[in-house]
């Protein structure tokens, strides 16, 4: 007997061509299903990207952010070391410049001191004895009130000469309150003499001019390099106190 082949068990009814076409179907459906897949895998491939892209966009701002923090703390040290040594500077020239006022205060006091009693010549005033900077003790205390730039004085009288680089109206009424502790406090060399005012000098102001005459004070001003007595309004009585 002759031996016949194997054949695959199609159902009955079925054809070959619609056993092709169903497995032509499944190979399409699989490479859709590939295709579709690897769509998925390159859109999740793109957005890791992008997501690694946002994240390196996002690290470089940080850097860029502390670069700027940096630069700004850099800056803010170096304005701090400019004010430290602009106050060191402005200190230092304080010193020098307080220190140069007093000198000048000293030598404009003792410019005026030198034979200031020839200037009074002309009044009834016998003055021969000058003191520079006289202090004003509290009575019975240590504790100073107040001093004298220049005092002149004589057996009978005093005169208390205040001495200023620019003399302001401010400056007579000062003057005039320091007379009044003199005189509740006065020195040895005050006591028992007729006391007088004067102002002393390197320019005045006319209103302090004024109110100097008015007052009874002698007024003095440096003119180049003499001192001047200068020539009161008509009428001028100095003051006694």
């Amino acid at each position: 007997m002759a031996e016949t082949s194997s054949l695959p068990d199609y159902p009955r009814g079925i054809t070959f061509e619609q056993v092709w076409a169903a497995l032509m179907e499944d190979r399409e459906q699989m490479k859709r299903s590939r295709e579709e897949a690897d769509r998925r895998e390159q859109e999740a491939l793109l957005r890791s990207q992008e997501a690694d892209k946002r994240t390196q966009e996002a690290l470089l701002r940080s850097q860029e952010a502390d670069k700027r923090t940096q630069e700004a703390l850099l800056r803010s040290q170096e304005v701090d070391r400019s004010l430290q040594e602009l106050k060191e500077q402005v200190e230092k020239t304080s010193k020098i410049v307080g220190g140069l006022g007093n000198s000048i205060g000293g030598l404009v006091e003792t410019l005026f001191a030198a034979r200031l009693w020839e200037k009074f010549s002309s009044y009834n005033y016998g003055f021969k004895r000058v003191f520079q900077e006289m202090p004003v003790y509290e009575t019975n205390s240590a504790k100073m009130l107040t001093d004298i730039d220049i005092l002149l004085s004589d057996t009978e009288w005093a005169m208390a000469v205040e001495v200023k680089r620019k003399v302001k109206k401010e400056d007579i009424e000062d003057h005039v309150e320091r007379i009044s502790r003199i005189l509740d406090h006065p020195p040895a060399e005050i006591k028992g003499k007729k006391l007088l005012g004067a102002m002393a000098g390197g320019t005045i102001d006319p209103e302090a001019l004024k109110l100097a005459y008015e007052t009874g004070f002698f007024v003095l001003e440096l003119k180049g390099e003499s001192i001047e007595l200068l020539t009161p309004p008509e009428g001028f009585e100095p003051r006694e106190w």
